[in-house]
C-alpha cells in the first residue's frame, strides 16, 4: 500500500493529542502521482542524476591542476644560488676529536657544494686553548680529512686557531675577511652550545652565512 505524506501546520494552543479525523479520502492505493493534489516540481534533478552533479571530482581536478611544476627559471635560480661561491670556510669550533655530528653535516654540506661548483675549502679549527692542552687535537684534525675525502673532497685549506681566548666568532669573521672568503657554513649547533655568539655573526662576518639545521 502507498501513503502520501503531508506537513500540517499546528496552532501553538492546540492540545498536545489532539483528535484529528482523517477522511477516508486521504487513504488510498493510488500511486501519489494519481491523488487529487496540487503537483509540485522539484527544482533538483533526479537522485540518479545527483552522483553526476559531485563536485568533489572537479575539486581533485583543480587540485592536481594547483601543484604545477615550478618555471624553469625558478628552478635555475635555484641551481645556481650557490654557483658563484668559490671560496667555502668550515670553521671548526667543537672539541670532540670525532666530530659532532652537527660538524659532520656542515663539513658533509661544505664538500658537497665545493664539489658541485668548483669551489675551494678552507677548514679552520679554533680552539681558545693551546695546542700542548688539546691530547686529542691531532685525532681530531685526521677525523676533519677523513669526512672531507668521504664526500668527494681530498684537497683543501687547513688552519688552526688556538689558544687566542673565547672569540671564535671574531676568528671566523677574520678569516673570512683575511681571505675574501664567499661563504661560510656552519651548523645551528655551534650557536646552541655557546661556541658561536649568533648576535655577532652579523657584526663580524663580511660574507654569507649558511646554518644548517640540527
Amino acid at each position: 500500500m502507498a501513503f502520501t505524506h503531508y506537513l500540517f501546520a499546528v496552532p501553538m494552543g492546540t492540545s498536545i493529542h489532539p483528535k484529528i479525523s482523517i477522511p477516508p479520502s486521504f487513504c488510498s492505493t493510488e500511486s501519489p502521482s494519481s491523488l487529487p493534489f496540487p503537483s509540485f516540481s522539484s527544482p533538483f534533478p533526479p537522485l540518479s542524476k545527483a552522483r553526476n552533479l559531485s563536485i568533489f571530482p572537479r575539486i581533485n581536478r583543480v587540485g592536481h591542476k594547483a601543484k604545477a611544476e615550478p618555471r624553469e627559471s625558478e628552478v635555475n635560480i635555484e641551481a645556481d644560488a650557490f654557483s658563484h661561491f668559490k671560496h667555502l670556510l668550515l670553521p671548526i669550533t667543537d672539541r670532540n676529536p670525532y666530530l659532532s655530528e652537527g660538524t659532520r653535516q656542515a663539513a658533509a654540506t661544505t664538500a658537497a657544494l665545493a664539489k658541485k661548483n668548483g669551489a675551494e675549502i678552507t677548514v679552520v679549527v679554533i680552539d681558545e686553548k693551546q695546542k700542548e692542552s688539546l691530547p686529542e687535537h691531532e685525532t681530531q684534525l685526521a677525523s676533519v680529512r677523513w669526512h672531507l675525502s668521504e664526500s668527494g673532497f681530498k684537497e683543501f685549506k687547513l688552519l688552526e686557531r688556538l689558544g687566542e681566548g673565547s672569540r671564535p666568532t671574531a676568528i671566523i669573521g677574520e678569516v673570512a675577511d683575511d681571505l675574501n672568503l664567499d661563504l661560510v657554513v656552519m651548523s645551528m649547533e655551534a650557536i646552541h652550545s655557546k661556541h658561536v655568539d649568533a648576535n655577532l655573526l652579523a657584526e663580524f662576518i663580511p660574507c654569507p652565512v649558511l646554518l644548517l639545521p640540527l
